[in-house]
């Protein structure tokens, strides 16, 4: 009987468990499943793969959720799967606890854009891996939600309803000035906030169907954008979800 155990990992603790794995020489094998069939990967494909009747509980629903695609590392004493935090395109099979390819794939420094918008804050900047190279923070004021009914409440949320308007014209006119320098060069955009706000934003500024086909969909959790969560969040941005499997 497996249990496995999850956990978030930062870029350098990720390639400390690739240059561990790396050294090990126990009978293994490796899949990796790139983005773009992660959602509809055969399960017998893995089941082969690995020699393995059924994919242990959590394995193959977390590959099938993934946006990044997904690795599989799996040996008598060593079991990992690992979901990167950008897409992957490398795809194959191959034998022993081959690392190579994740690794090569997170010492590149991508050049990444993040977009962290609250109703009343933002943060942008550009990262070239996790350095970063520009930024702008601000805030606007959007009241929150009046409780009570009658026509008041409805002046009251139209009132609202054009605050947020005005901070999504000057959130999109400072994500143009940021991103615009680097459009053609940014391989990955990636937003923080709560869901809801960041989707109507995306529907107003019409700029952000430029890097449209760059996005990566999981949001980076962040309670109160600025500078100092803009510059500790590329550390989130960067971060690998790891499943591990041991006996139990």
């Amino acid at each position: 009987m497996l249990s496995s155990t999850r956990r978030q990992l930062s870029k350098s603790k990720t390639l400390g468990l690739l240059a561990t794995l790396g050294i090990y020489n126990d009978p293994a094998s490796t899949i990796y499943i790139p983005a773009d069939q992660a959602t509809v990967f055969d399960k017998d494909i893995i089941c082969s793969a690995l020699d393995i009747k059924e994919p242990p509980e959590g394995l193959y629903e977390s590959i099938t959720r993934s946006s990044t695609g997904a690795v599989i590392f799996w040996g008598e004493q060593h079991k990992y799967l690992v979901l990167p935090p950008f897409p992957i395109s490398f795809e194959g099979t191959l034998k022993g606890y081959h690392v190579g390819p994740l690794r090569a794939f997170l010492v590149t420094d991508y050049t990444i854009a993040l977009v962290l918008i609250r109703l009343g804050t933002y943060a942008i900047g550009i990262f070239k891996g996790e350095r970063l190279l520009s930024s702008k923070v601000g805030k606007g004021l959007v009241h929150s939600r009046h409780r009570k009914g009658g026509s008041s409440a409805r002046r009251f949320e139209r009132h609202r309803d054009k605050q947020i308007e005005i901070l999504f014209t000057r959130v999109c006119n400072h994500v143009r000035e940021k991103l615009q320098p680097y459009v053609y060069e940014i391989n990955y955009l990636i937003y923080g906030g709560e869901r809801n706000t960041i989707n109507s934003f995306r529907k107003q500024c019409d700029f952000l169907k430029k890097v449209d086909n760059r996005t990566v969909e999981h949001l980076l959790n962040i309670r109160e954008p600025g500078q100092a969560s803009l510059e500790a969040s590329i550390e989130e941005a960067w971060s690998s979800t790891v499943l591990q499997w041991t006996a139990g």
